[in-house]
């Protein structure tokens, strides 16, 4: 099955303005744009067959090809990231088998989460999308709790089903726990990872759909594929010793770079 990854980038983000175009600089001290970061992640990934940046500004498309990033103009009114995925693949002309949409805001998202996940959509013929999620450890959970306790959001959680179908995604911390955990403990709390696979019909509806009232409330685009009946899979992903986090807030940034020190990340 032929793998297309979009990654959507928009300049003019609410929370965090200019968010792409934002340095992180690494372990030995190279600076890098959150843009390029999230594309060399991107090009990791195995079994893919085209990566492409998405976005309708032109400072981010010079600075996307400056590093030699394909580049998909798409237009200002995309809503959010699936929208502007949809829009991209239409303008490549279609006929890939799946869509994946790697957030921008992402660039420590190791290539087997996007590899679990793209596998994870083929064997299960009735998921429309899947997304992966990981599981907290203690520290992943009190940083969650305490950007929310400055009313900011740290993440966006995830609650599913036996089955791995998709419940609920909120960006408060569910389901609810009051017990204190230590930083290498495991919660019952998982992490929703910035990313989706689709297939091409249900990407091709989603623009036509209006917005929900559970879209509205969160802000997370996954809610109008579940508010109109679709199936969102949920793909359990191993962190491997590895941080995950996205960049949401201007505190992210040294929070990300602290990690990717630990991490060793060039």
């Amino acid at each position: 099955m032929s793998v297309l990854i979009v990654i959507p980038a928009r300049y003019a983000s609410t929370r965090y303005p200019g968010k792409p175009l934002v340095s992180l600089t690494g372990s030995i001290g190279k600076s890098q744009t959150l843009i390029e970061r999230s594309w060399l992640a991107a090009s990791q990934v195995v079994g893919v067959n085209r990566v492409v940046v998405a976005t309708d500004d032109e400072r981010i498309q010079a600075a996307a090809e400056g590093f030699g990033a394909e580049v998909v103009m798409t237009s200002s009114d995309c809503e959010n990231g699936t929208e502007r995925c949809a829009e991209a693949h239409e303008n490549l002309g279609g006929g890939f088998d799946i869509v994946v949409n790697l957030q921008g805001d992402a660039p420590l998202t190791p290539a087997w989460f996007i590899e679990d996940l793209v596998e994870g959509l083929k064997n299960d013929p009735s998921a429309d999308v899947a997304t992966p999620v990981l599981r907290c450890d203690g520290r992943a959970l009190n940083g969650f709790k305490e950007d929310r306790s400055k009313g900011q959001v740290g993440g966006t959680t995830a609650v599913f089903a036996r089955d791995k179908t998709a419940m609920y995604f909120s960006k408060e911390v569910i389901p609810y726990t009051d017990k204190p955990y230590l930083d290498h403990d495991e919660t019952p709390v998982f992490h929703h990872v910035g990313a989706y696979a689709y297939r091409p019909k249900a990407l091709s509806e989603y623009s036509k759909w209006t917005t929900g009232p559970l879209e509205t409330l969160e802000g997370l685009e996954q809610l109008r594929f579940m508010e109109n009946n679709r199936r969102v899979l949920c793909v359990e992903v191993a962190a491997r010793g590895r941080q995950f986090w996205e960049l949401n807030n201007p505190d992210d940034v040294p929070r990300l770079e602290m990690m990717m020190a630990e991490m060793g990340m060039p």
